[in-house]
């Protein structure tokens, strides 16, 4: 996979990889499914030529591809490269592992607390849940869809919020990845065939969730001196991108979630204001996180995510489109590569190639993507901020 993403991404650039001064690597799973538990950028990356020039390997969970982008352009703003690879791969679906497969998620928060954070998302808010269903056994699932359904009884609780409006953000993702040829699942869905779905932790349904997926992605990353060398022709600017890590704050606290302090420093980078941006990805882990991430992005007031999206403002055509690629829940989630198959979307974008899911004269995009999950939100989350020259 990672080198049918490195091809992909040197061939469109137009370079050849001896131009390349630094790569960095991505991956959370190898070390704990196949017992890779070191130097996995140079094991993946010299096999495909690249030899004597530095790899970083980096890990930050669900976050772990969008960071590793945020280390190639500190890299290149130091003066330390002029070009450099960011890749990230992913192997997540081992289906004669399937214990360890689940158990792998659980070291996206702290494993000595975990019984704490699984109690108290097992407790929120509970009264909303539906008697009968209570306690219902849904079968295997990830630590992250109890913590993200805790969320999303919490934000119903606290705004009115409701199922459907999540039905609604899945079906519309659903929908737009019936146009991404690349992506996992390219199967339309109704509303109400997403709240048909088999209950997985409610409010969610299966189709609120993103699966387990395989993947890789790799992008290339230039100083604008280099991009003389290259051609500006394709090129598009990151123009702000920032990683924040979690604090403790009162869970219902939105107006101080880790996804608006990144998303504000994001924009003061940039120098960009919500009503600016045209396309938006963001981690739609399961279908609350985008409501949640919306109204973090201010692309609606907070606490208004979920009748924004059910207004079908977020949908190709709307006010701001998001999630054009499908998001997590039908594109996919491979763990590590999930922040740069983001920014490959919305580079797309704003090339205006991404064909029948194109957004008309997109020339500012944002990407959010969260990782971990620690007391009540994610531990890190990446803000990027790209723009069309």
């Amino acid at each position: 996979m990672t080198r049918e993403a490195v091809n992909l991404a040197l061939q469109d650039a137009d370079m050849d990889r001896s131009r390349i001064d630094a790569a960095w690597f991505a991956n959370t799973r190898q070390g704990l499914l196949e017992g890779q538990n070191g130097v996995r950028g140079q094991c993946v990356l010299r096999p495909l030529g690249f030899e004597t020039l530095p790899i970083t390997n980096i890990e930050n969970a669900c976050a772990s591809g969008s960071t590793a982008i945020l280390q190639a352009v500190a890299h290149i703003k130091a003066g330390m490269c002029d070009t450099a690879l960011v890749v990230g791969a992913e192997k997540m679906f081992f289906p004669e592992k399937r214990d360890a497969m689940f158990n792998a998620f659980k070291g996206g928060t702290d494993i000595y607390r975990l019984d704490e954070f699984h109690q108290w998302a097992l407790n929120q808010s509970t009264d909303l849940i539906p008697e009968q269903l209570r306690t219902m056994d849904t079968g295997q699932r990830s630590f992250f869809m109890d913590s993200y359904a805790a969320q999303a009884r919490l934000h119903m609780q606290t705004f009115g919020t409701t199922q459907r409006q999540f039905a609604a953000a899945a079906a519309k993702n659903h929908w737009h990845s019936t146009m991404n040829p690349l992506a996992q699942y390219q199967t339309d869905m109704s509303v109400d065939e997403v709240l048909a779905g088999r209950l997985i932790a409610w409010p969610f349904t299966l189709p609120m969730c993103a699966p387990i997926s395989d993947g890789a992605a790799a992008a290339i990353v230039c100083s604008e001196q280099a991009l003389k060398q290259f051609g500006k022709q394709r090129a598009i600017a990151i123009r702000g991108i920032s990683l924040v890590s979690g604090s403790h704050r009162q869970p219902d606290d939105f107006a101080n979630h880790i996804g608006r302090k990144a998303a504000d420093r994001a924009y003061q980078q940039a120098g960009i204001a919500p009503a600016d941006i045209d396309v938006v990805e963001v981690h739609d882990a399961s279908a609350y996180a985008e409501i949640q991430q919306i109204e973090n992005l201010s692309l609606c007031p907070m606490g208004e995510g979920g009748i924004f999206t059910e207004q079908g403002n977020t949908k190709l055509g709307g006010k701001v489109p998001v999630n054009p690629s499908g998001g997590l829940v039908s594109k996919g989630h491979p763990v590590a590569a999930t922040g740069i198959m983001q920014l490959h979307e919305l580079v797309a974008q704003l090339r205006d190639e991404a064909g029948p899911r194109q957004v008309q004269n997109a020339r500012i995009a944002v990407a959010e993507n969260g990782g971990g999950f620690y007391e009540t939100e994610e531990a890190a989350t990446v803000v990027t901020v790209l723009e069309k020259p």
